[in-house]
């Protein structure tokens, strides 16, 4: 058989290898996984609420529909202030990377080509160059090599991760069927 006519294992880690029982242990299991991608997905979207908040704000200052807090009293804490337009962008925006997840069901392919493009930057090269920094480490120094041939080989295993990532998504693109379980 051919290795592109394989099938990728599912995207359940634990029922990759044939694990099934116990049950509850995948059920308890899926939801962190719910509970830690809800999370990230809050933390991530913030920058990008924020920006398009304030450049609302900006531009339609005078629209009452931006700008205009309403409080709502909270017994036993200070008043919360919903913003209207804050709640329909954020819910909108929600809604609409919902659906767009919900055509891309190849979601592990997605999310393994965005965590290899975050690994290296993020995890590797920016916290070596600060320690470097930090540190006074000189340059061509043997402490000074080692974490250089670290972030190297992480940027190696990064694009090969990266590289495997887009393979699996052309793969899936092939029999690719909008809004199905099954591809």
């Amino acid at each position: 058989m051919l290795l592109s006519e394989t099938r990728p294992p599912p995207g359940n880690l634990l029922t990759g290898f044939g694990f099934y029982n116990p049950f509850w242990l995948l059920d308890v299991a899926n939801a962190a996984i719910v509970i830690h991608l809800v999370g990230a997905y809050q933390v991530y979207c913030q920058p990008l609420f924020s920006f398009i908040e304030k450049s609302a704000v900006e531009r339609f200052h005078d629209r009452e529909f931006v700008t205009k807090d309403i409080k709502i009293p909270v017994p036993g804490f200070r008043p919360y202030n919903l913003n209207l337009f804050r709640l329909v962008w954020r819910t909108v925006f929600v809604i609409l990377t919902t659906l767009i997840s919900m055509l891309l069901p190849f979601f592990n392919d997605i999310v393994g080509l965005l965590g290899a493009v975050g690994f290296w930057p993020l995890t590797v090269y920016f916290p070596v160059e600060m320690y470097i920094s930090q540190k006074m480490i000189p340059k061509w120094s043997k402490r000074w090599l080692c974490l250089q041939i670290l972030s190297v080989a992480c940027l190696i295993i990064t694009i090969a991760a990266a590289a495997g990532s887009i393979a699996g998504i052309m793969l899936d693109l092939k029999s690719y069927k909008p809004f199905s379980t099954s591809y």
